[in-house]
């Protein structure tokens, strides 16, 4: 049997007939659709989501805030469910390029379908070609294959028929999972097939636990019992499998003492005994100090970032070795580990039984507790400056930090809020701190608060954004409330790029180009530019108050979380107050040659450090 359907009406039937099942819990794999419509797609995607219901569709105001708002949604559901994107052709597809590169090094599945130009050529150039005199094989929608996963163009209606196993295939894995884009001509999307009538039959994709190599394991095991001064660092891949009650258990039999990356953040709760805090750039002292001294790593679910190792210099022991447990093998083998390729939760607890009995020493267990225990303090310290207003970004980390329940959610990505949350923010669930810092892509924040909200309804979401990313992409306020998904934004506001200033200065330069200033006789250093982000947010249907010392902001918060819609709460912080930096270093070159002193001797810094960076053979 078969069914008649137009490209994009097929497509639709197949996708809200996907489901995912792991751990005998089955769910809809995808929950809906974000998109903008216009020439490219809405005859064909729009027709057929507009006669198709199923597959919800939500209409965002910017084609790269509705890619972050599903890859925080997938973020958000530990990689078990995922939105769909749809796009015209030219600059609606590529405004998407920016998100489908955010998801792929998140590894995070998001579905993009972006309009492309007519297959059959014989009226292009269209509107919004990209031609090209070399060939006529090309739109601008190539753009996406170095920041996807899987990429396709659909130039005839069969070739759906082994394209959309494929793209379900990539998202559905959690060793390659990230953006798919598959690029659907206009003229395609509008043509009848007969389609096989199984295609649209309901389809089960299995989330595996695989295991790794039990040789690898015993080794590891061996390697474990033997090490004097192990380290955890636990990664994103604890989150999104599941595996933070394994951890638990194996770090309260063994002793050993975990840090957390950003993306691992909430993999044990923050007042748990063996959790020593943020590791690397932006990481506590002890846990910096600890991966120092560690003559064995094991990592899990981590890719070790350059924050997460600080530019190769955070494991200074000659002899360290690494163990690395990761469903993707490209990870697992970083560091010139033992590689341990598998699930998370699954080798969690197959290590645990092979090194059963295993304890480290109870002098490295009096230091893991006297770590915890100086950092509780310094964190109070932060949380408890007080000085004039504008107040400091610590004080108000901790404010908000000390207001939100045990079930809300966090929310950050970019500037200097993402350092100083990884070191300050206590976590007490899995799944409570979403800061998106593989991209550290700015504008993602209100964007990926609301799939954040979306995923969760029943939870408070709370938006940290900085002036500078809101001012990018503040405009998923109207879809919030078009949709009736209520966001607690607080918008600090410092009159700048507060990160990228605090890095140019240390650097050796002056900042030029990070503070909101007049420009005077040529340069930036006249007044500070006003902007009434009350004003701002209240235009596009927010309930808003300004802030502006930490009584008012304690204040605030009540009345914000009562409103029915979105909230905005502003307050302003001061520019040049940061949270420091402890035990670690981040690889930014210096000019090698300047005019300036400051310049010059932040090079001589730049290459003492520089000489403890480390290969691992």
């Amino acid at each position: 049997m078969t069914r008649r359907l137009t490209v994009a009406q097929g497509i639709v039937s197949f996708l809200k007939n996907q489901y995912v099942e792991r751990d005998g819990r089955q769910s809809r794999f995808f929950e809906g659709c974000f998109g903008i419509f216009g020439h490219g797609n809405v005859a064909g995607i729009g027709q057929a989501l507009e006669q198709d219901p199923d597959l919800r569709y939500y209409l965002f105001r910017n084609e790269q805030a509705m890619v972050h708002a599903a890859a925080a949604f997938a973020k958000a559901t530990f990689r078990m469910r995922s939105m769909v994107c749809t796009s015209s052709i030219g600059p609606g597809a590529t405004n998407m390029v920016t998100g489908a590169a955010l998801a792929t090094v998140n590894r995070l599945p998001v579905l993009l379908l972006p309009g492309d130009i007519f297959a059959r050529r014989n009226v292009a150039p269209v509107l919004q070609q990209l031609e090209s005199p070399l060939t006529q094989d090309i739109s601008v929608n190539d753009c996406f294959k170095p920041v996807s996963q899987y990429w396709d163009r659909i130039q005839r209606p069969e070739q759906v028929l082994t394209s959309l196993p494929e793209a379900l295939r990539v998202l559905t894995s959690p060793a390659e999972t990230g953006a798919v884009t598959l690029c659907l001509p206009q003229d395609v999307q509008a043509e009848a097939f007969d389609f096989p009538e199984e295609f649209f039959h309901k389809r089960v994709w299995p989330i595996s636990r695989n295991r790794c190599d039990q040789e690898l394991l015993r080794r590891a095991a061996g390697w474990l019992r033997a090490a004097k001064k192990p380290l955890v660092v636990a990664g994103g891949g604890i989150l999104y499998s599941e595996a933070s009650g394994a951890l638990t258990k194996f770090a309260e039999a063994t002793g050993l003492p975990v840090c957390e990356t950003q993306a691992g953040k909430g993999a044990l709760p923050h007042d748990h005994a063996q959790n020593v805090g943020a590791i690397g750039v932006t990481g506590t002292p002890g846990a910096n100090i600890l991966a120092r001294e560690a003559d064995l790593v094991l990592g899990i679910g981590t890719r070790y970032s350059d924050f997460t190792s600080a530019s190769k210099t955070a494991f200074q022991n000659p002899s360290v070795r690494f163990v690395n447990i990761n469903v993707c093998e490209f990870d697992a083998y970083k560091h010139a580990a033992v590689a341990l390729a598998g699930d998370a939760r699954a080798t969690i607890g197959e290590l645990h039984k092979a090194v059963a009995g295993y304890q480290v020493e109870a002098p490295y267990q009096a230091t893991i507790a006297a770590f915890r225990a100086h950092w509780e303090k310094e964190v109070d310290r932060i949380h408890g400056v007080r000085k004039d207003p504008p107040i400091t970004q610590g004080e108000v980390i901790g404010i908000v930090n000390n207001f939100t329940e045990a079930s809300d959610i966090m929310v950050c990505a970019a500037g200097s809020l993402p350092g100083d949350l990884h070191k300050l923010w206590r976590t007490r669930r899995p799944g409570g701190y979403h800061v998106e810092y593989g991209y550290s892509c700015m504008g993602y924040e209100i964007a990926g608060g609301l799939g954040v909200k979306m995923a969760h309804p029943e939870r408070e979401v709370y938006v940290l954004v900085g002036d500078g990313s809101y001012l990018m992409m503040a405009q998923e306020i109207v879809t919030s409330l078009q949709e009736g998904y209520k966001l607690n934004i607080v918008l600090l506001d410092n009159h700048g790029f507060s990160s990228i200033g605090g890095l140019s200065r240390g650097c050796g330069n002056e900042g030029m180009g990070t503070e909101y200033l007049y420009r005077r006789d040529g340069k930036y250093d006249g007044d500070v530019v006003p902007v009434d982000f009350e004003a701002n947010a209240a235009s596009l249907g927010a309930w808003t108050v300004r802030a502006r010392t930490g009584e008012e902001l304690r204040a605030a918060l009540p009345s914000a979380r009562k409103q029915s819609r979105t909230s905005v709460v502003v307050i302003e912080t001061a520019y040049d107050q940061r949270v420091s930096g402890y035990e670690s270093w981040w690889d930014v070159p210096i000019a090698e040659v300047s005019e300036r002193e400051t310049v010059k001797a932040a090079r001589q810094k730049y290459e003492d450090a520089r000489k403890k960076e480390r290969y691992f053979f």
